[in-house]
């Protein structure tokens, strides 16, 4: 029995996080709410406060959140290229095939990054992103290489969800190889 509860208390607070980022999404950070939060989790207003400590608690944990899975994401797509060449070809799918922004993920990041410059805690969520994300990209690339790709990746991302005519896959390609080849002597 204690088991069940144990169950169906981390679903409930899973929803709670997974409410809180859709709300972020339709409303933006400055909008959100306790009451707008458990009506999308489907949970009694008391349970908000029953799992988190307040409203910045909760927004934290789902920015958290959402970036180990993106990272996630990433290290394990890389972990699936054998050879630099194949790395490189992974980071341009992810790119361009959506995992990294699609719409939605793009919509929490947007919230992250406006946020990051004046919350302290939330800044502190994107240096341990940035730091995550260069880790496994120098499973191929030297740190420096690593933390230029990073930043590329990011740009190349918003200029994906933005652009009115995106760069290809074939393109992004082109340019991540660009970058990880030139030998520019240090």
């Amino acid at each position: 029995m204690r088991t069940q509860s144990l169950s169906v208390a981390s679903e409930r607070r899973a929803r709670i996080l997974q409410a809180t980022l859709d709300m972020l999404v339709e409303h933006g950070i400055s909008n959100i709410t306790h009451r707008k939060i458990a009506r999308a989790a489907d949970v009694s207003l008391g349970s908000m406060t029953y799992y988190f400590t307040g409203i910045d608690a909760l927004i934290r944990e789902a920015f958290e959140q959402f970036t180990y899975q993106i990272s996630e994401q990433f290290h394990l797509s890389l972990l699936q290229a054998d050879n630099h060449d194949k790395a490189c070809e992974a980071i341009a799918d992810m790119i361009s095939g959506g995992v990294l922004a699609s719409p939605y993920n793009m919509q929490v990041m947007f919230q992250l990054y406006a946020c990051a410059s004046c919350r302290p805690e939330l800044k502190k969520i994107m240096q341990d992103w940035m730091a995550r994300s260069q880790q496994s990209l120098s499973l191929f690339f030297d740190p420096l290489t690593a933390r230029g790709l990073d930043a590329f990746i990011e740009g190349m991302t918003l200029h994906c969800v933005t652009d009115t005519q995106p760069l290809s896959r074939d393109q992004v390609l082109v340019i991540i190889k660009r970058l990880v080849n030139v030998n520019c002597g240090s």
